[in-house]
């Protein structure tokens, strides 16, 4: 199963293979969308906000991304994995606006 993920404002979309993160995603694309940190869900560098679509996500650290955030849904890039299309919004620490 292949998902699309598309970026608020920018435009910007990636195709996302499978259980593949969506931080993964990115960089297999080359899409520098959302910084890339630790890579495995302590850093929250790659924090994204899901406006739209059906997602799941591994586990995180809390103080990156709290149980209140979560269910607003905010989640890291880095353990994000689209169940179909989704549109997110980089929110992270030190993504910086390209539009």
């Amino acid at each position: 199963m292949r998902s699309r993920v598309t970026f608020i404002g920018s435009g910007d979309a990636v195709e996302v293979r499978g259980s593949e993160p969506v931080l993964s995603a990115l960089e297999r694309s080359g899409l520098a969308v959302v910084p890339v940190g630790c890579r495995g869900g302590g850093c929250g560098v790659c924090k994204v906000r899901v406006a739209e679509g059906s997602y799941r996500t591994g586990r995180m650290s809390r103080a990156q991304v709290s149980a209140a955030e979560e269910r607003q849904g905010f989640a890291l890039a880095c353990r994000l994995y689209a169940d179909g299309p989704l549109v997110l919004e980089a929110v992270g620490k030190g993504y910086k606006r390209r539009y």
